[in-house]
């Protein structure tokens, strides 16, 4: 395989990754439509005219986790390719910087958000005086399985769940038997543990950047955090899996797409730093031509 490559020229390997890394790029906005969709579908369930702010911010976590990561990876972009050493001034590094500082701020916010809702569906509790869901008819709820968010009317009331105890799944007007409310337990936390460990990946980057916009190159850290970064890239692979398994395949697709975008980033990252250790040796030295 090496062998290969390595007769193919540089040239067009390098259109090739180009090529690649640009259509990973646009299927990620495609995906992100599909989020704000399923965000706004959901919400419908859970939201109502007395939310707060927070609450609404809380119900399209996703969507505003996705904006910023959007924006990050542009940012990672111009600082790792785009933009060329010598258009590299104090304000650009600023703007840059200071961009990515907010996006910082949003995905805090989206691992709060994930966190309440992990929390918030650890109680148990019991919904009174209903044995089916059609005694729910008419108290404005919805039904939740695997993230399928279902109003109950009198018409699916009786095909939704032939269950007869139902709990409430967070403070939402939502229900879900007790193996539902397992399930989106357990979905929850799972959520938690990938926006964390994306945002570990971006603080290990952005730590790799600001070493190499300073000429270092090698050193133990560098080496250390390449090796937490496959560690984490093949835990969240094990989550696209899980995802798949229960069949949400967009969630799935999106974190394998996720990691296409960032290892072009760290191509990025790896060419520029090959280019800086070659600046650094100085021109080769060349034998006498006389």
């Amino acid at each position: 395989m090496i062998t290969l490559f390595s007769s193919i020229p540089t040239a067009t390997l390098h259109r090739a990754q180009q090529t690649l890394k640009w259509i990973i790029y646009s299927l990620l906005i495609i995906n992100w439509g599909f989020y704000i969709y399923e965000d706004w579908s959901r919400a419908i369930h859970t939201l109502h005219e007395n939310s707060t702010i927070l609450a609404w911010a809380g119900a399209f976590a996703t969507s505003i986790d996705e904006s910023a990561w959007f924006i990050l990876l542009l940012m990672f972009e111009l600082e790792t390719y785009l933009i060329e050493d010598h258009d590299w001034t104090t304000w650009t590094a600023k703007i840059i910087h200071g961009v990515r500082a907010v996006c910082f701020i949003f995905l805090l916010h989206t691992v709060y958000a994930f966190t309440v809702t992990g929390i918030e569906y650890q109680p148990t509790i019991a919904v009174e005086n209903a044995t089916s869901l059609c005694d729910l008819v008419g108290d404005d709820v919805a039904y939740v399985y695997n993230l399928e968010y279902t109003a109950v009317t009198e018409e699916n009331c009786g095909n939704l769940s032939d269950a007869t105890q139902f709990y409430k799944v967070g403070v939402d007007p939502v229900v879900a038997t007790l193996s539902g409310l397992t399930l989106e337990r357990h979905l929850a936390w799972a959520d938690i543990v990938e926006v964390v460990i994306w945002f570990l990946i971006f603080l290990l980057i952005e730590l790799v950047i600001r070493l190499q916009s300073r000429g270092i190159t090698d050193n133990y850290f560098i080496h250390w955090v390449g090796r937490y970064k496959i560690f984490f890239y093949s835990v969240l692979a094990g989550l696209a899996v899980y995802w798949a398994s229960l069949s949400h395949w967009l969630y799935a697709w999106d974190t394998f797409l996720w990691i296409g975008g960032f290892a072009a980033i760290e191509v990025n990252i790896n060419e520029w730093r090959d280019e800086l250790i070659e600046e650094q040796r100085g021109p080769a030295t060349t034998g006498d031509n006389t």
